[in-house]
C-alpha cells in the first residue's frame, strides 16, 4: 500500500496545473491522486497523462472535488479567485491543506479564507518561489533602512495571458516594502500613469506591469534616490519552481495546526 501523502491538483489543463501534475507524479514524496478542472472541460473522463501528451497515469481528470478531497492531504490550487474560495471551503469540510497560489484575490475572498483557516491549514502566497521570498525579505530590510527620499518603483512582467496586474507577486513585494516603512499599501500604492499625472507622490510605491510572449516572471524593486540607484532582481525561466514550492508547502502544512501560512513560514524566514 502506497503511504505516500495524496495530492489533488485543481485547474489541472491550466499551465500551472499541468505543471503541478509532472510535479507531483515525479516527487518521491507523494502521490498525485485526483486531477480536476471545470465543469464541460474536453478533458474531463480523460486521463490526465494522456490529456497531456504523455503516458496515462492512472488519473481521471473530474469536475466533483468531493470524492476527490475526501482522500486526500492536500489540494494544490492555482485557479481563479471564485474557484479557489469553493475550493477552500470543502477543504476546510475535509480538513486538508489548501496551498493557495491563486491570484487577484479581492477582499471578500480572503474573508472566506481567513474563516476557512480556523479549521485547517491554508498555505498562501503570490509566489512559492524560494528566491522571490528571500527577495520579499530582502525588500522589507531596504525600505526599513532607506528613507523616503528613496522612491519605490516595482516592475514586474508576465506573459501576454495572465489576466490580473499587478501580479501577486508584485503586491507581495509592495506589501514587504510598505512593511518596512511603517505605512499602509492600500493608501501609498500608485498603479496607474497616464496623460498630465503631476509630479510623484512623496513616499509613494509604484506599480508597473509588462505582458507579452511567454515570460514566466520577472521583478525588479528599484529604490531611486538622487544620483543613485538600488534594484532588487529575480527572474524565473521555469514554472518548476513554483510548482517545486507548492509540494513542498502541502507536505510541510500536514504537520501544522490550522491556520493561514505563506511562505515565510514554510521556509523559515517568517
Amino acid at each position: 500500500m502506497d503511504d505516500r501523502p495524496g495530492i489533488v491538483v485543481t485547474g489541472a489543463s491550466g499551465r500551472m496545473g499541468q505543471m503541478l501534475v509532472r510535479t507531483v507524479t515525479a516527487s518521491p514524496d507523494a502521490r498525485l491522486i485526483a486531477a480536476l478542472d471545470r465543469p464541460a472541460h474536453p478533458w474531463i473522463g480523460q486521463d490526465i497523462g494522456t490529456a497531456m501528451g504523455g503516458a496515462p497515469l492512472g488519473v481521471t481528470v473530474t469536475d466533483d472535488p468531493l470524492p476527490a478531497f475526501a482522500r486526500a492531504a492536500a489540494v494544490l490550487d492555482f485557479t481563479a479567485p471564485a474557484a479557489t474560495v469553493d475550493y477552500t471551503a470543502l477543504a476546510a469540510q475535509a480538513r486538508l491543506v489548501h496551498v493557495i497560489g491563486t491570484t487577484g484575490l479581492e477582499p471578500e475572498h480572503l474573508e472566506r479564507i481567513e474563516a476557512a483557516s480556523h479549521h485547517a491549514v491554508i498555505v498562501r502566497a503570490g509566489n512559492m518561489s524560494l528566491g522571490v521570498n528571500l527577495l520579499v525579505k530582502l525588500t522589507q530590510m531596504v525600505a526599513e533602512r532607506l528613507g523616503t527620499e528613496f522612491d519605490i518603483e516595482i516592475v514586474e512582467a508576465h506573459h501576454r495571458a495572465k489576466v490580473d496586474a499587478p501580479s501577486g507577486t508584485a503586491l507581495m513585494l509592495g506589501q514587504a516594502a510598505a512593511a518596512g516603512r511603517g505605512v499602509d499599501l492600500g493608501t501609498m500604492s500608485d498603479r496607474g500613469r497616464d496623460g498630465i499625472t503631476g509630479a510623484r507622490r512623496p513616499g509613494a510605491i509604484g506599480f508597473s506591469a509588462i505582458r507579452g510572449g511567454d515570460i514566466v516572471g520577472e521583478h525588479d524593486v528599484i529604490f531611486a534616490g538622487a544620483g543613485e540607484r538600488i534594484v532588487l532582481r529575480h527572474i524565473a525561466t521555469d514554472r518548476q519552481l513554483f510548482a517545486k514550492g507548492a509540494l513542498r508547502a502541502a507536505l510541510w502544512g500536514i504537520s501544522q495546526p490550522p491556520g493561514q501560512y505563506d511562505m515565510m513560514d514554510v521556509l523559515g524566514l517568517a
